[in-house]
């Protein structure tokens, strides 16, 4: 009779679902589950952090439209992943952590490493659950992959307390789920559709908002269709490229001036956050109306004055909403709206494009990332992290598919950047990563270097070197005088990061030498930076408000 523990029983029951790839850190109690990764076929990627692994798996489930898995030993091993866990709830990336924790035979006795780490787990994600016998591992975790996909994507936690991970069953007894559900796409209700339509079809300033929702849906060639009828829009930072950024109806160079004046506005898969001003006066006219679709009906109660809210899949209700329209005449048609957006566009991006023309040494961070987008390519997943670089990037850096921005999202997380950048070569080997990230942002996972060396992830990183967060501007001008360096740091020589790793390494100093490292380093393959000294004192606001 051939018997397997618990790692083993997990490891084929990720396999069953569909999972090829997990990530984590080797500790205990969980050795098993990574030793039957291995017997079963599945790639292990070990990291250097708990954290770093939980944001590369994120980034991975999140390209991939699937769960990502992250594998973490117990105590600090668990709680270390408690902020890729917030991170992911928040941002909409499907996360499941695998959590070992002590064994039972010492639980409230002060056992090794022993620590509540349900109650650790349980604000940052939508579901946590405790693998309670050896036998229900394969349920516990079809539950857990299930809850992180489906609705709004987001963290789960189960815990694997040690004793269930070693305990050994026969092999006959072991029961699989074998299958999952087929889940229809939550349809519309077609009269609030047609209110949608007569909203959009009547406005004389309408505005479609796009978020990363309907990059998760995949929703980007109905919404072609229907801002292609004449309708301008905007999107997150990470709901760049549903739309190719090309488009000419693609209007955030100036979205200050596109929230401000719409008389009305639908938003498909995004949040009245912060990143959108809540929804409110003065960013927002009084008389605005406001349609959302969402697949969380909770959504719909935010600062913003909803009028009507659609639960439903962004693409399913983005192609009727179409059908809706196709044969109709849209107000638009007979006014300035999209001409005066499409003029401030032009007067925006004039007014950036000499930021990014700059000589200037040191160099200006405006003609780095001018210089990033020209060589990319339209193919390239782009990472961002930062302060004054991830700003610029943002505006200035296009997307041309779905999920082709990866950024510090809805909580503004710095440290996501080189994580996020491994996770995206893992899950599309084919297309190139690039991170672009500021010297501080890099030095929060910069080890992670040689993870992706280890495991063959050809990532591009450019290093922006301000000295610091935010340049000097914080040390200079937000501390007393004289401060020590607190926000402010060595110049240090970041190339020797991946020369220790026999990357590719470059150290840039002028402009005219940064196209010809970039272009070195994407036809090096194998991981290569590209540090590029930039003006401590320039930030991401010096070519004046291209917002508005």
């Amino acid at each position: 009779m051939t018997e397997i523990n618990g790692g083993r029983i997990a490891a084929r029951q990720l396999k069953a679902a569909g999972v090829d790839t997990l990530f984590g850190v080797v500790a205990g109690p969980m050795i098993e589950i990574f030793a039957g990764a291995q017997q079963e076929g599945l790639k292990v990627v070990g990291c250097r952090h708990e954290m770093n692994a939980a944001f590369m798996a994120s980034a991975w489930g999140y390209l991939k439209r699937k769960p990502g898995v992250v594998v973490a030993g117990s105590g600090p091993g668990m709680t270390n992943t408690v902020t890729p866990m917030y991170v992911a709830t928040a941002s909409a990336m499907p996360l499941v952590v695998l959590g070992g924790s002590s064994y039972g035979s010492t639980h409230r006795l002060g056992g090794f490493q022993e620590a509540d780490q349900v109650a650790f787990a349980t604000p940052g994600c939508k579901w946590t659950g405790q693998v309670d016998s050896t036998e229900r591992i394969p349920e516990l975790l079809h539950l857990a992959l299930g809850r992180a996909t489906n609705g709004r994507p987001g963290a789960v936690y189960l815990d694997f307390p040690g004793h269930h991970v070693r305990r050994r069953l026969a092999e006959e007894d072991v029961r699989l789920r074998l299958s999952t559900p087929e889940i229809t796409r939550p349809h519309p209700d077609p009269a609030a559709l047609q209110r949608v339509a007569d909203l959009l079809a009547n406005a004389q300033r309408p505005l479609i908002v796009v978020g990363k929702g309907a990059a998760w849906a995949d929703a980007g060639a109905p919404l072609e269709r229907l801002v292609n009828l004449g309708i301008p829009y905007v999107t997150s930072p990470m709901g760049r490229g549903v739309i190719p950024d090309d488009n000419p109806h693609f209007m955030n160079s100036a979205r200050s001036a596109a929230l401000k004046s719409a008389d009305a506005i639908l938003m498909v898969g995004a949040r009245f956050n912060w990143m959108f001003q809540f929804g409110r006066p003065p960013r927002y006219r009084e008389d605005v109306r406001i349609a959302q679709i969402d697949i969380e009906p909770e959504e719909m109660y935010s600062a913003a004055e909803i009028e009507l809210g659609i639960v439903a899949d962004a693409a399913v209700a983005a192609e009727q909403l179409c059908d809706a329209l196709q044969a109709r005449k849209l107000a638009t048609a007979s006014t300035s709206w999209l001409a005066e957006l499409g003029q401030q566009r032009e007067r925006n991006e004039a007014t950036l494009q000499k930021e990014m023309g700059l000589d200037s040494v040191p160099i200006n961070p405006h003609r780095l990332v001018r210089e990033i987008r020209d060589v990319v390519g339209r193919d390239v997943t782009l990472s961002v992290d930062g302060e004054t670089i991830m700003g610029i990037s943002r505006m200035v850096l296009p997307g041309y598919h779905a999920r082709s921005q990866l950024s510090a999202g809805t909580t503004g997380c710095m440290g996501t950047g080189v994580p996020y950048a491994i996770g995206a070569a893992l899950a599309r080997p084919d297309r190139p990563s690039v991170a672009v990230l500021g010297d501080y942002a890099f030095g929060a996972a910069g080890m992670e270097v040689e993870t992706a060396a280890r495991i063959g992830a050809k990532v591009v990183f450019v290093v922006a070197n301000n000295e610091g967060i935010a340049g000097h501007l914080i040390q200079d001008h937000m501390l007393p005088p004289g401060s020590p360096r607190i926000a402010s740091l060595l110049p240090a020589h970041y190339e020797k990061m991946v020369e220790m790793v026999d990357g590719h390494a470059e150290r840039v100093e002028r402009p005219e030498q940064i196209r010809p490292a970039l272009e070195r380093a994407l036809a090096a393959d194998r991981v290569a930076l590209v540090h590029v000294l930039i003006d401590p004192k320039a930030t991401r606001a010096s070519g004046g408000t291209y917002l508005q």
